[in-house]
């Protein structure tokens, strides 16, 4: 199943575009249960109160999500109070393990919002691999954290259950490819899902443009069921 999900999401489209260059694709005006979006078979648990929870299951590794994340970071800021956003990253074997406590570090650490972007820049423009973890705290070391603050924390039980927590949501939300996303703990989708059922989207950055424009209507349609 890892080496599945290794290859779902190391398959490059070809002909990138960027979102600037090309005009966003048209979605369906209303998504389609079972074509665009999926409802899980059990509601998760999501925060109380009118804002709606999103989360993105992602890998570092990931060249999809690498490309996804620049637009996704736009959407998040458009929607502003409307959503609660999260971001989990995936389990998916020992390889990955390193960039996976990474993540988690950075975000026990309070230092997400410096150094989420420079750890994707890091893998995918300056092709480190980030495959153990004396790499990673080279990295992080050398990126401005200090070292003992890091390494303590890379190693710690809190960051162990994260990990632990990570691999469980995984299961509860049916993630079998990334980036993936779950909208109000029922609704799920991703790129490839949402460009289902005639699609006009050719480019990774169309097809990624079709997602967000699915995932507006999700989270109109969960808002309008708070009320």
């Amino acid at each position: 199943m890892h080496m599945l999900r290794r290859l779902l999401c190391s398959a490059f489209v070809l002909g990138l575009a960027s979102a600037a260059a090309v005009a966003a694709p048209a979605a369906p005006a209303a998504p389609k249960e079972g074509v665009q979006y999926q409802v899980l078979p059990q509601k998760q648990e999501t925060p109380a109160g009118k804002q709606v929870e999103v989360i993105e299951f992602f890998a570092y590794y990931c060249p999809h999500c690498a490309a996804f994340e620049p637009l996704l970071s736009e959407w998040v800021k458009k929607q502003g109070d409307n959503i609660v956003f999260k971001r989990v990253h995936v389990s998916a074997g020992p390889r990955v393990a390193a960039q996976q406590r990474l993540f988690y570090t950075l975000d026990a650490l309070g230092l997400l919002g410096q150094y989420h972007e420079k750890a994707f820049a890091a893998i995918h423009q300056q092709r480190l691999r980030f495959q153990d973890d004396e790499e990673v705290i080279e990295w992080a070391t050398k990126a401005g954290i200090e070292r003992a603050r890091f390494t303590d924390t890379y190693r710690s039980f809190g960051v162990q259950g994260k990990l632990r927590r990570a691999s469980a949501m995984m299961d509860e939300y049916k993630v079998d490819h990334w980036p993936f996303v779950a909208i109000d703990g029922r609704f799920i989708t991703s790129p490839s899902m949402a460009n289902q059922g005639g699609s006009t989207a050719r480019t990774e950055t169309e097809q990624q443009q079709v997602a967000l424009q699915v995932m507006d209507a999700l989270v109109a349609k969960a808002r309008a069921d708070k009320k």
